[in-house]
C-alpha cells in the first residue's frame, strides 16, 4: 500500500518553486548552514520543502502522513500561561499581567450549540516565505501556506502547528469576525509540532481547555479549522477511535489521538473539541488514501499546555538534548557529487562553540555513522537517538573521518532552538 500520511500541505497553497543545489566546498569545509540544532535539514543545503508525504510504520502497518503547512523564529517572554478550574470551566490567564479571560462556558448541548460555542475560538493562520531560485538567475518567488489556530487568550495568544508557521516570514491571522492581524511567532518546537503565536488584539474569545487524559474512545467529538485554506470555520464530527497513537511523522515520533471527523488540508492547528465545548486535542495529521477514510489525528491538550508554557517563559522546550551541533543528509549520488563526498549519510556541517561535541573533538565533515547503539541514515535518526538521553549524560558517537571510524564521548547539553 502507498504511504500516504498527509503532514505538510503547505503545497497546495504555493506558487511554483525550482529547488536550488547544495553550495559549498564539500564537507571538508564548512558547508552551507541555518546555525540549527541536531536532526535539522540545513538552510543552505536544502529548500524549503513544497509538500512532505514521506511513509513511516505506524504501530504494526505501515501508513503515511500528511502534516499541514509551512520555520519559526523563536524568542522567549517574560510571563507563563496558567490553567486553572473555576465554577466548571477552565480559565486561561496570563499571570504576568495580571489579568484573567474568561472563555466560553463548558455545559452540554447540541453539536450545534457546541459549535456555534467554539468556532471564536478557532482561527485561519495563512503564512509567506520569501524563496530564492538559484536556477534561475537568483529570482525570488512567494511560497504560501495556510493552517488554522485556536486562541488561548484574549489578548491574543494563539497555539498552532509548528510545520504551519515553518519557515514564515509573515504570518496573518484571520479571526471568526474576518478581521485580520499579523502575528509574531513567541516560540516553536518541532518535536512536539507545537508553535505559539501572538497578535496586538484584545477581547478575544479564549478556548476551554479540556483534560485529554480523561478522554475516552467513543466519546463524540466535533473538529474547527480551515479545510483547503480558504473554509474557515468549518466543523467537522466524529468520535475519539483511539488515544496514545504511536505513529512516525517523518521520522519524528508523536503520541496522539485519533479521531474519525473529517480533516482536510488546512485543518493542520485547529481544534479538536468535546461536546462539552472542551479543547482537546490540536489536529495536525490525518491519513490519505482512496482506500481509507476518518484517520485523522490530533495532539492531546495536556501535551500541548506543557509545551505552551514553556515556549511562553523561555522560548524553547527546556530539557532537550543537544549534541551541539548542525548536520545535513547526503542522500543520493548527485548530493554526493555537488559535496565531494563517497558515502551518502550525515554529515556534520558545524560544531558549535563550547559544545559538547567541539569538547570531544567532533569535526565539521564528520560523517556520523551511529549514536549510542542507533544508526544514523538520516537526520531524523540522529534526533530520534537523542529522545533516550538526558541533558549532561554522555553518548558515544561513531564518526567517519577520512575512512577512519573514530570513538567519541559526548556530553550533551540543552537545545535551546526549535
Amino acid at each position: 500500500m502507498e504511504n500516504k500520511w498527509e503532514y505538510d500541505y503547505s503545497g497546495l497553497y504555493q506558487n511554483g518553486y525550482n529547488p536550488a543545489p547544495p553550495t559549498g566546498s564539500g564537507p571538508s569545509g564548512q558547508m552551507p548552514g541555518d546555525g540549527g540544532m541536531p536532526g535539522a535539514p540545513m538552510g543552505g543545503g536544502e529548500p524549503p520543502r513544497k509538500k512532505r508525504g514521506i511513509g513511516k510504520k505506524v504501530l504494526a502497518g505501515v501508513l503515511a502522513l500528511v502534516l499541514v503547512a509551512a520555520v519559526s523564529f523563536g524568542g522567549g517572554f517574560a510571563g507563563y500561561l496558567v490553567a486553572s478550574k473555576n465554577g466548571g470551566q477552565t480559565v486561561m490567564y496570563q499571570a504576568a499581567s495580571g489579568g484573567s479571560a474568561t472563555s466560553t462556558s463548558s455545559t452540554g448541548g447540541s453539536l450545534s450549540d457546541v459549535a456555534g460555542a467554539v468556532t471564536p475560538s478557532v482561527v485561519v493562520v495563512t503564512t509567506e516565505q520569501i524563496v530564492t531560485d538559484n536556477y534561475f538567475w537568483g529570482g525570488q518567488q512567494v511560497l504560501s501556506g495556510a493552517g488554522s489556530g485556536v486562541i488561548l487568550t484574549t489578548d491574543g495568544y494563539i497555539v498552532t502547528n509548528y510545520h504551519v508557521v515553518e519557515g514564515a516570514q509573515q504570518i496573518t491571522v484571520t479571526l471568526h469576525d474576518d478581521s485580520t492581524y499579523t502575528a509574531t511567532v513567541v516560540g516553536s518546537d518541532q518535536q512536539s509540532d507545537i508553535a505559539l503565536l501572538k497578535i496586538d488584539a484584545t477581547g478575544l474569545t479564549p478556548a476551554v481547555l479540556g483534560d485529554s487524559d480523561s478522554v475516552q474512545v467513543g466519546e463524540v467529538v466535533i473538529a474547527v479549522g480551515n479545510p483547503m485554506g480558504t473554509l474557515g470555520g468549518t466543523v467537522t464530527d466524529g468520535i475519539v477511535s483511539a488515544l496514545n497513537r504511536d505513529i512516525s511523522v517523518e521520522g519524528n515520533e508523536m503520541t496522539l489521538m485519533q479521531t474519525s471527523a473529517a480533516i482536510s488540508p488546512g485543518n493542520s492547528g485547529g481544534g479538536l473539541f468535546n461536546t462539552n465545548g472542551e479543547l482537546i486535542g490540536i489536529v495536525n495529521a490525518k491519513y490519505s488514501d482512496e482506500d481509507a477514510e476518518g484517520l485523522g489525528f490530533a495532539i492531546p491538550v495536556n501535551a500541548m499546555k506543557t509545551v505552551v508554557q514553556d515556549l511562553l517563559e523561555n522560548g524553547y522546550v527546556t530539557g532537550r538534548p543537544a549534541l551541539g551541533i548542525t548536520v545535513i543528509t547526503v542522500g543520493d549520488v548527485q548530493t554526493a557529487m555537488q559535496y565531494g563526498v563517497s558515502s551518502l549519510g550525515v554529515y556534520v556541517n558545524s560544531v558549535d562553540e563550547g559544545s559538547g561535541a567541539e569538547a570531544a573533538g567532533m569535526k565539521a565533515g564528520d560523517r556520523i555513522v551511529s549514536i549510542g547503539t542507533q544508526l544514523v541514515e538520516s537526520t531524523d535518526d540522529v534526533t530520534n537517538a537523542l529522545k533516550s538521553y538526558n541533558v549532561g549524560d554522555v553518548v558515544e558517537v561513531q564518526v567517519d573521518r577520512g575512512r577512519e571510524l573514530i570513538t567519541l564521548q559526548v556530553t550533551l547539553g540543552e537545545k535551546t532552538g526549535a
